[in-house]
């Protein structure tokens, strides 16, 4: 082995861990939010954890990318800790299709078919096929699914070029003499992690020793405690990942960490004592592709089985481990770890939109009540209402910026585009929510009322924006255009309502029925009440056509819209439901 074959094992790794890192982002980009959504629904128990750790490792072919969106979950307060225990084994579990798919490498066989599972026969045409579907589709689905393929066939590749630099060891005495020093099962543990926590991919780590075993020269003896300690080496990631986290978040990592080492310590011991009572036969038999994927497996799945009852006890060691408790911050937020997952990051802020706008809602409603009745304490937290919807809209902007900047799919660039409208609209709600709250303070300082026929209509008014507020937020949380429809024409009943209350209103004025003083507070609230419904009406049209970007073709559709009869139809409905007295 010369200098050049070490150059191409530096390419070959190189070619590995390109392929596997488009590869991955690739399915994730295809998963979005979904991951996300799973994991927050379906980790009620252990066992339903480790399910879907697996999956979602199987799908996005990376442990570390799972870890380390645990990681980001927790630090935002979406997951506790308990709920991430079952996910981190099953990763665990998951990360070793990988192995079995490397050792399609060592396929030795004259049949036809049996060839062409080897990577290096099958790798080009997955190749040829992603490159096709990359350049030749315009749908930005099937391109991610040519960079799944492009990636996995350059995969194949860096392995192929791996195997190749490392074939003349088998010729070489000085390698059989340097691999005598790794039959002491401690030090290969230790290499196996150093190896895996440089390179920061426990697959491209199996890789390497995959390519190595398919000289001869590579001894189950030798392999098996190497394998033990790549899983340790895959905590580096998560290590690197809970810097700068709350204390929740390095939990997580330590569960993790604590996870893999107590796994490889049982293992060893295990290995090591039932090597001195049984004299394994195997261990100076040459181990292939298959047996390091198998020793693999058997060592993930028996450990994963030996601690899943453990589960409370880990958690348990994780909060002893990170004693001192966080202070409650006002209101979990989103973590920037989540980035390295955009899709999981749009889900979140898809959420916290929604928190958004039930907190707009609930603010407005609060400010109506006070125009009947009026509540001096109820005017701080209204205050401090709009203060966290401001943060709100400062930060998820921000946030929902940065996503952009990363590789989205269509859906949640389309989310993400129905999001960034949405927050301002919210804001805005919350904004007109102190200024009624300030009508009616001015009302129940100075002693004024309205007439009775004004405060008729102001409760008819009032119950329509109730009803268009639920109906907004609702079709918005629920991402509902069927329900949205029926927003639009509210609106529009609205604003007649209030042209109507405002001439009724000038008449009062005419006749010495009303005060000028009374007519200005009169005008604030039905500025105010009108331009909400403005605002749900802007939350709704995002909600029916999201993909519309440019203003001037949300406002085609909307006119398309309201020149629809379905349109009218409603709109008559809400006139003779919400009609004047």
């Amino acid at each position: 082995m010369d200098i050049f074959s070490l150059f191409t094992l530096c390419g070959g790794l190189a070619f590995f861990l390109y392929g596997m890192t488009t590869m991955s982002k690739s399915l994730e980009k295809m998963a979005g939010g979904r991951l996300e959504r799973l994991l927050k629904r379906m980790t009620s128990n252990p066992m339903k954890g480790l399910l879907l750790g697996a999956g979602i490792t199987i799908a996005v072919q990376s442990s570390s990318a799972v870890t380390v969106m645990l990681v980001g979950l927790v630090n935002s307060g979406v997951m506790e800790l308990g709920q991430t225990i079952g996910v981190i084994m099953g990763s665990n579990v998951g990360t070793t299709l990988t192995a079995w798919i490397l050792s399609l490498t060592g396929i030795e066989s004259e049949s036809v078919l049996l060839n062409l599972l080897k990577p290096e026969n099958f790798a080009p045409l997955f190749a040829l096929a992603g490159i096709l579907l990359i350049m030749g589709s315009k749908r930005q689905r099937r391109r991610d699914i040519g960079r799944i393929l492009i990636g996995f066939a350059i995969l194949m590749s860096g392995m192929e070029m791996m195997k190749d630099s490392v074939s003349p060891l088998a010729d070489m005495p000085g390698f059989s003499d340097l691999l005598t020093a790794f039959r002491n099962p401690l030090l290969g543990v230790a290499v196996g992690a150093a190896f895996t926590g440089v390179i920061q991919s426990s697959a491209a780590s199996v890789g390497i020793l995959q390519a190595l075993a398919l000289t001869g020269s590579i001894t189950y003896g030798v392999a098996i405690p190497i394998i033990m300690g790549q899983n340790i080496g895959t905590c580096v990631t998560a290590l690197i990942s809970s810097i700068g986290v709350s204390r929740g978040a390095k939990r997580v990592s330590v569960i993790h960490i604590a996870f893999n080492i107590i796994g490889t310590a049982i293992g060893l011991i295990v290995f090591c004592g039932g090597d001195l009572l049984f004299h394994f036969p195997f261990m100076d038999s040459a181990v292939g592709a298959v047996g390091v994927a198998l020793c693999h497996t058997v060592f993930n799945i028996g450990t994963t089985a030996l601690l899943l009852p453990f589960s409370r006890q880990l958690e348990w060691l994780a909060r002893a481990a990170v004693k001192e408790e966080d202070k409650t911050p006002q209101f979990a937020f989103l973590d920037p770890l989540l980035l390295r997952t955009p899709g999981a990051a749009v889900s979140e802020c898809a959420s916290m939109t929604c928190e958004m706008g039930t907190l707009a809602q609930k603010s407005l409603l609060a400010s109506l009540g006070q125009l009947s009745k009026y509540n001096g304490n109820l005017e701080a937290e209204l205050l401090e209402n709009e203060d966290k919807l401001d943060v709100y809209e400062d930060r998820l902007s921000g946030y929902l910026v940065q996503i952009s900047q990363h590789g989205l799919s269509m859906e949640d660039i389309h989310t993400v585009s129905r999001l960034l409208h949405a927050i301002g609209d919210f804001e805005r709600i919350g904004d007109h929510a102190l200024n009624i709250q300030e009508s009616a303070r001015e009302l129940h300082e100075k002693g004024l009322s309205f007439s009775g026929a004004a405060e008729a209509e102001l409760q008819v008014l009032e119950q329509a924006l109730e009803d268009i507020l639920t109906a907004a937020v609702g079709c918005f949380q629920a991402d509902d255009p069927a329900a949205a429809k029926l927003v639009e024409p509210l609106e529009e009943t609205i604003d007649r309502l209030t042209d109507e209350i405002r001439a009724r209103h000038i008449h009062r004025l005419q006749s010495g029925e009303c005060t000028i003083q009374l007519g200005f507070i009169l005008n604030d609230l039905l500025t105010n009440l009108e331009r909400v419904s403005d605002h749900c009406s802007n939350i709704a049209v995002c909600v029916m056509e999201e993909r519309e970007d440019h203003a001037e073709q949300r406002h085609a559709f909307l006119h398309d819209f309201k020149a629809a009869g379905e349109f009218t139809e409603s709109l008559d409905k809400d006139l003779r439901k919400y009609k004047l007295p």
